[in-house]
């Protein structure tokens, strides 16, 4: 489990809803915000993703890269972000290798159901890709000002 920080954020290499391939280590920002979401166009990740968008302008002009990952494909990332007209870099997780690697993905419970999946997680990273900050057990409304308080406060320091 990657969730300390201090610690250097795994890398990653994955698509978005064009097949464009992002990676990690070529994000120039400052900071970097990775917010991992169980499913695309599910109230709780709707609400979420689309708070990260209307801070999308705000989050650019701290230097700040906002990445939403989560499990499906280019197809569902497309759909999800057309309909909700999200701004936010959203990017598919399809074996949940990242996920993983984050330690985000594992056994859930809902409705009595034992399942896997990924847990709502947000990572906040520094310019060298370094874990500043963890949010777990995220309550979607108002997380996205929640962080951008966050970050802002970092940048004023």
């Amino acid at each position: 489990m990657i969730k300390e920080v201090g610690k250097k954020a795994p890398a990653f290499k994955l698509k978005d809803k064009d097949a464009q391939l992002h990676s990690l280590n070529d994000l120039t920002e400052d900071n970097v915000v990775i917010f991992f979401y169980p499913k695309d166009s599910t109230p709780g990740c709707t609400i979420e993703s689309k708070e990260f968008s209307d801070y999308d302008k705000k989050f650019s002009n701290i230097s700040t890269k906002i990445i939403g990952i989560s499990g499906g494909n280019e197809k569902s990332k497309e759909k999800f972000c057309s309909k909700h007209k999200l701004k936010a870099l959203m990017l598919s997780d399809s074996n949940f290798n990242v996920a993983t690697k984050y330690g985000v993905y594992g056994e859930k419970k809902f409705m009595g159901k034992t399942y896997m999946g990924i847990n709502r997680v947000t990572f906040v990273l520094d310019s060298n890709k370094k874990i500043i900050k963890v949010y777990e057990k995220v309550k979607p409304l108002g997380h996205a000002k929640e962080v951008y308080e966050f970050v802002s406060s970092q940048v004023s320091k």
